[in-house]
């Protein structure tokens, strides 16, 4: 039996997997989409989704992940609820691309779309996971709505701290900077920023030791100790955003694509394509500075329509030594319709 070769494997899921598959299969490329066993990315985690295009009352995250991964299935996707264990990358144009799932697992492609996403840093403590999404948060800019009038504490001495703490110190009634030292890292310009807003304060040097759910308040207490004295103290009824980086799930293709130093796949100017012709990568994999869910659809598009016009425009290669005549299978291009 010969081994097929897909047009376009999509490694990875999310808003930027499920509409690369969705474009792709729209353009009669039959994607096969290797979706990992957390399909849905990091909105499967997440509950009310407010600021997604279309929806006036809000969506549940798991919902909206459900409906593209419907909507892409409805035109011939199909998925593989698995993980992609290996890669091996071609070389030179109109190569083929071979992708392992669970080690021994074969699959060959003409283009692949890195879509692994970028997971958020936790802190490992306990009551974190099981808080997550009710009163434990990763995004302000997702959820800071939803802690009107509140206190809340920011985890974190980086950029992303401050700019978490003052995009929430609109909602909130209070936003307490939590970091381990008394210097942050974050640069001069936006930590003076930070300070000169009245409802934000810094605590340090403290970290968080637990997360506590407790009857009768609707947001969890935190619990910090400081790291020079050992004090412990309890910040009652709070919500907590952690803001403590992330890290893209690149590990993969590491050694076969160019990544930067913090892991982020490096794509050429304003496309998604990578240093591998026929690899294109989208979503939080590449986005240092957005990371929501609809630039990451976006990306998501972007990367089909590049791997679509990569199919059309880039003859084949020979047949590789050592398989059998025929196995390079015909690719169905059709141009796609809006």
């Amino acid at each position: 039996m010969t081994q097929p070769i897909e047009n376009v494997i999509i490694i990875g899921s999310g808003p930027a997997g499920y509409t690369a598959a969705l474009y792709t299969a729209r353009a009669n490329l039959d994607p096969l989409v290797i979706e990992g066993f957390a399909w849905g990315g990091l909105l499967q985690q997440t509950t009310e989704v407010e600021n997604f295009p279309g929806f006036p009352q809000g969506i549940q995250g798991p919902a909206l992940m459900q409906a593209m991964r419907d909507q892409a299935e409805r035109f011939g996707t199909r998925f593989i609820t698995d993980m992609a264990t290996s890669v091996e990358l071609a070389t030179e144009p109109g190569g083929i691309h071979k992708v392992w799932v669970d080690e021994d697992e074969l699959h060959l492609a003409r283009t692949v779309i890195l879509a692994m996403g970028a997971e958020h840093k936790k802190l490992g403590v306990p009551g974190e996971e099981e808080l997550g999404g009710r009163g434990v948060s990763y995004c302000a800019t997702c959820d800071a709505a939803f802690f009107k009038g509140a206190r809340t504490v920011i985890v974190g001495g980086g950029d992303s701290a401050m700019e978490e703490a003052i995009f929430l110190s609109k909602f909130a009634e209070r936003v307490d900077v939590v970091h381990r030292r008394h210097e942050f890292r974050a640069s001069k310009i936006m930590l003076d920023r930070a300070r000169a807003i009245e409802n934000i304060a810094f605590k340090t040097p403290y970290v968080v030791e637990e997360f506590v759910a407790v009857e009768g308040q609707q947001l969890p207490t935190a619990r910090l100790r400081n790291v020079e004295t050992g004090e412990i103290e309890a910040l009652e009824n709070v919500g907590t955003f952690i803001a403590i980086g992330h890290e893209p799930q690149s590990a993969i293709v590491r050694g076969q694509i160019d990544l930067d130093d913090e892991g982020y796949v490096i794509t050429q100017g304003r496309s998604t394509r990578t240093n591998r012709p026929g690899v294109f990568a989208a979503g939080d994999l590449v986005d240092h500075t957005y990371r929501q869910a609809i630039t990451a659809a976006g990306s998501g598009c972007q990367a089909a329509l590049d791997a679509e016009w990569y199919l059309r425009d880039t003859p084949q290669v020979p047949t590789p030594v050592g398989m059998p005549e025929g196995d390079l299978a015909e690719a169905q291009w059709a141009p796609s319709a809006e």
